[in-house]
């Protein structure tokens, strides 16, 4: 039941980011769940691999090589679905900075809720 909360808040999430961001786009909200199901995956099985991958460049930079793979698996996920699109790298980049800020703070709402 967590795991379809955090989905559908996740969804809410791309939802708000691509109202306010110019150059990402969502058909709807069906195609937002669809997504937040897309970068669940993507993030369980592909990103591990990723950072492993990338240990000395992600060290070498003090681990803000992370944002560059979160970039790249926004892409990703942009490349997989056809109702979610963004403009470009540096987009992609803000997109993932703001959608990780935002589903921490919704998760901390949904962490207080059970407090």
């Amino acid at each position: 039941m967590n795991l379809i909360i955090r989905l559908l808040l996740t969804a809410v999430a791309v939802v708000v980011l691509a109202n306010f961001l110019p150059g990402v786009d969502v058909a709807g909200f069906t195609s937002a769940i669809i997504l937040a199901i897309v970068l669940a995956l993507l993030n369980a099985f592909l990103k591990p691999i990723l950072v492993i991958l990338t240990l000395p460049i992600t060290v070498l930079t003090l681990g803000l090589f992370l944002l560059v793979i979160n970039a790249c698996i926004i892409l990703l996920a942009d490349a997989f679905m056809d109702g979610f699109e963004v403009s470009g790298f540096w987009i992609a980049l803000l997109f993932s900075l703001l959608l990780s800020f935002l589903q921490s703070v919704l998760y901390s709402l949904l962490d207080k809720d059970k407090n």
